[in-house]
Parts: C-alpha cells; sequence; structure tokens
C-alpha cells in the first residue's frame, strides 16, 4: 500500500509502477534517510508535536531498522515500495503502528530526499578528498623516487624542452589540488538543510530548521522552501567537479600510455596492472590507463544528462527529478575509483633513464638554450633564432645531437660561438637555468616538493588520512 493512496480508487497499473519506482536507486541513500528521520523526529519532539515516549520509540526503531539491513542494504529491493522514504516509514509503522505514523508530521518527501541527497554528497566528497590525498602521495613518491631524471618536454606532442621527470609529476600534484579544492568549495554550498521546507511552502508546523539543521550537523537552514525542494546545483557542481577531475586523469591516462609506447618506451608498467593478447604473444597492453580515458566519457555524459533535465524545468519539484541520483552514484563512484587505479598505477612504474636522456638529446630540446647562448653573446633573439634554425637543421641531415657537432662547424654558422657552448647546452645545464619560481631546475622543483609535502602534511592531519 503506498503512503498517499487515500485519494485514489484505483491499484496502480504494474508497469507503471515499477516504471515510477526508485527504491532500486534510492535504497543507497537508506543511512542518510534515517538520520533526517532521527532528526526528523527530535525536532518534533523540540516542537512539542510527540511527547518524550514517542520520540525515543522513534529513534530506537529508526536505529534497530538499520541495525538490520546494516550488512545488506540490498535485501530493501525485495520491498514493494516506492522508494526508500516510503519503506523506512512502512517499517516504522509495521513496528510501532500509530507512533510510526506521527514521524511524517510537517514534512514532505521532497524537502526529505533533498535533505538525504546533501547528507550523502557530504559524506562522498569526504571520501573522495582521501582518495585525492592518496593519489596526491603517489605523485609526490614518484617525483622523489626519480628526481634527478631528464625526460623530454612536449609541445604538440614533439620534443620541446628537457624537463625533470619530477616536473612532470608535479604538474599533476597541482591539478589534482585543484580538484580537491574545488570540493571544499562546493562542500559550503551543500551544507546547508532544506529540511523542514515542506513539499514546496515550508511547514505549517512551528518548527526551529536552524535546530534542526544543527541536528543533522549542518552549517545552516536554506532559505527559501521553493528553491530548497528543487535545487540540485549541487549535483550539476559536484559532476562538473567530477568531470574536471577525470579530464586530469585521463590526460595523466594519455601521458603514460605515450610514454609506455614502443617509440618511446620512457616508462614501464608493472605486470600487475596490464594486460596481453589472446593472438599476439609479445603484448603488454596498458589497459588500467586506457580504461580510465574510457571512463572519463561516461562522466561527461552523466554531467549533460543533469543539465538536460534541468534545462526549463519549472518550480518546484517535478518527477524528472528522480533522474538525479544515478548519474550522480554512477560518476562519483568512477572517479574514486580510478583515483585508486591511478595511485596503483604509480606505485610500481619503472623510468627507463637511459632511454628518456637520449631521447631530450636526440629531440634537439636544447635548442632553445642555443638561442639564448647566442643572444648572451650579444645577437638579438630574432636573428639567434634563425641560426640555431639552421643549425638544428644541419644536425638533423647528419643525423646528430646538437652537442655532437664540432666546433668549427658550429662557427660557419655564427663565429662568436665558442667552446663554452657544450656547457651551455648540455642538458643538466639547461635545466638549472629553469630557476624562476615553477621552473624545472632541480633547486625549484626540489622546493615544490618541499612545499607539496607540507601541504599534504597539512591535509594528512585535518582529513585523518
Amino acid at each position: 500500500m503506498a503512503l498517499w493512496g487515500g485519494r485514489f480508487t484505483k491499484e496502480q497499473d504494474s508497469f507503471f509502477k515499477k516504471f515510477n519506482s526508485s527504491l532500486k536507486i534510492d535504497f543507497i541513500l537508506i543511512k542518510e534517510d534515517i538520520k533526517g528521520s532521527i532528526a526528523w523526529s527530535k525536532i518534533l519532539l523540540d516542537s512539542k508535536i510527540i511527547t518524550i515516549e514517542e520520540q525515543k520509540k522513534l529513534e530506537t526503531s529508526l536505529t534497530l531498522i538499520l541495525e538490520e539491513i546494516k550488512d545488506n542494504p540490498k535485501k530493501i529491493l525485495f520491498s514493494n515500495s516506492e522508494d526508500i522514504h516510503s519503506w523506512v516509514e512502512k517499517k516504522l509503522i509495521y513496528m510501532l503502528g500509530k507512533v510510526g505514523k506521527k514521524i511524517h508530521t510537517g514534512r514532505s518527501r521532497n524537502d526529505q530526499v533533498a535533505t538525504d541527497l546533501r547528507l550523502w554528497c557530504k559524506i562522498q566528497i569526504k571520501k573522495i578528498q582521501k582518495s585525492l590525498i592518496i593519489f596526491k602521495k603517489s605523485l609526490i613518491h614518484l617525483s622523489e623516487k626519480y628526481f634527478s631524471h631528464i625526460m623530454p618536454g612536449y609541445t604538440h606532442l614533439q620534443r620541446a624542452q628537457p624537463i625533470l621527470f619530477s616536473h612532470w609529476c608535479l604538474a599533476y600534484f597541482e591539478m589534482i589540488k585543484r580538484d580537491f579544492e574545488r570540493l571544499n568549495d562546493v562542500f559550503k554550498r551543500i551544507n546547508i538543510s532544506p529540511l523542514g521546507s515542506g513539499a514546496l511552502s515550508g511547514t505549517g508546523w512551528k518548527i526551529n530548521r536552524e535546530k534542526l539543521a544543527r541536528f543533522m550537523k549542518f552549517s545552516k537552514a536554506s532559505n527559501n522552501s521553493l528553491d530548497s525542494v528543487s535545487d540540485r546545483d549541487y549535483v550539476i557542481e559536484l559532476l562538473s567537479i567530477a568531470s574536471i577531475g577525470m579530464m586530469h586523469l585521463s590526460r595523466f591516462s594519455e601521458d603514460l600510455i605515450f610514454f609506455n609506447s614502443g617509440e618511446c618506451n620512457f616508462i614501464e608498467l608493472s605486470d600487475t596492472i596490464t594486460s596481453g593478447s589472446s593472438l599476439m604473444p609479445q603484448k603488454k597492453n596498458p589497459d588500467a590507463l586506457e580504461l580510465i580515458r574510457g571512463k572519463t566519457g561516461r562522466v561527461y555524459g552523466d554531467l549533460i544528462n543533469i543539465l538536460v533535465i534541468f534545462k526549463g524545468l519549472p518550480l518546484s519539484y517535478n518527477k524528472d527529478m528522480q533522474e538525479d541520483k544515478e548519474g550522480l552514484f554512477n560518476s562519483l563512484n568512477i572517479w574514486k575509483n580510478c583515483l585508486k587505479m591511478s595511485s596503483i598505477v604509480l606505485s610500481n612504474l619503472k623510468l627507463n633513464k637511459k632511454k628518456c636522456i637520449k631521447s631530450a638529446e636526440s629531440g634537439y630540446s636544447n635548442s632553445t638554450d642555443l638561442a639564448d647562448y647566442l643572444v648572451r653573446k650579444g645577437v638579438s633573439f630574432r636573428d639567434s633564432h634563425e641560426i640555431t634554425g639552421k643549425i638544428v637543421l644541419y644536425a638533423i641531415k647528419k643525423k646528430k645531437s646538437l652537442s655532437d657537432i664540432k666546433l668549427k662547424c658550429l662557427q660557419k654558422f655564427c663565429s662568436i660561438i665558442e667552446n663554452n657552448v657544450y656547457k651551455s647546452i648540455k642538458l643538466k645545464n639547461c635545466l638549472k637555468k629553469k630557476e624562476s619560481k615553477g621552473g624545472t631546475s632541480p633547486i625549484q622543483v626540489f622546493s615544490e616538493i618541499k612545499d607539496a609535502k607540507k601541504y599534504l602534511l597539512k591535509l594528512q592531519f585535518k582529513n585523518k588520512v
């Protein structure tokens, strides 16, 4: 029996009943629904709508319900209830009779589901932030392990300038740091209680909503009942942040797939996160990274889905909004799993030092340093750029690195070049010159690692990771 059947004279169509039900999705919110219901029973007592004995019975029964399904929440799915809110209320009525029927006084499923979802999102944000911290620790560990290792940096997928491998690691550290901070920002907007807003116009009972909010550890109560029951901005924001976070992981994966390719051979991925071919015995495929890259599209799809649902949706609550949860649940789970997988990938990654250096040298990544050398000798940058370009063209034809070209040959392109040019274009010295903040010099990268570790210590202490 539905909780709203008094106005109806006919039974629901069996297919519509299944079509209309959200239990298979929102049963995940069982803990949050019970937490909100316990808080609601307390505020009903505070407002003298129920007695202290009734409140104790309601709270005890709600706690017993949670204990009953703790190990297997999916047993809820065997019920024919319309949603998780109906399931909990029917359980209360079964256990307490008339007292159970009092729990919904002054409350609507509209403000109830909005509250449950916000409570759930708050917990998920903290879980994802812990995963972000673990991934950041993995990046720092790898940057320290291979601190002095040089590799080519890329623009347009062309070898551009030499960088430290640690510098590459720290670039992703910065991206993940921004993801963490975005979650902090949205948490403030999620941490507002809509409970007590009723169906759309507020409750007709004298409820202290600020006190109610504190019962559930929200920072405050919402301002407008119409907005409170129909607001899902925070869902859109979370999916947007998840999309950005997955974009970062997808770029990270693409880099490592490229570095792992036979054409680069900069890194070796562990056997534990790769697979082989059913036909070609030599293959070792970077499946973990390819799956991360592929799953990014699913998260993007969930973001677009929620935006389309809410485009043009009138105030206040509409059944369309029942479709707000599945995509959110799936996307945050994908993001969490991909963060874990990325940390596992890094834990056994090996760097091919010789191949990285050879690639940086043969790719003429020190060309800019040769141009800078000429500028220091008094040549204008535009002229030095042209001279260096001609030297590179010569080196390509002769299949030599810049360091392998004899001094007399270099002087044919520019007579002021001296023997100290070789020291200037040596890869290690090229790196040393990048001493400005954020540069790839060992001094700057060491300082960046130090700052990153301090930042992580603060986060770990705050988040108890």
